[in-house]
């Protein structure tokens, strides 16, 4: 498929014909899946570093623990 065609509910259109508007609303949506996918993979990180916070205060907490039972 070229850069100039795009398949809109499985029928292939030419941009070439498509009005400003239309290319607009292509280019907004290029823009928007490009952030949403930038997006995606800093949750990914985010959700990471929590967990490894988390698990860090328990091994703190827990550590805490065993010496005042010792």
């Amino acid at each position: 498929m070229s850069d100039n065609v795009i398949s809109i509910n499985g029928v292939e259109h030419n941009t070439e014909s498509f009005s400003d508007q239309q290319r607009y609303f292509i280019g907004q949506i290029k823009d928007l899946e490009t952030k949403v996918n930038s997006l995606k993979f800093q949750l990914d990180q985010v959700q990471v570093a929590h967990q490894v916070f988390v698990d860090q205060l328990i091994k703190s907490v827990e550590s805490v623990d065993e010496a005042r039972t010792n």
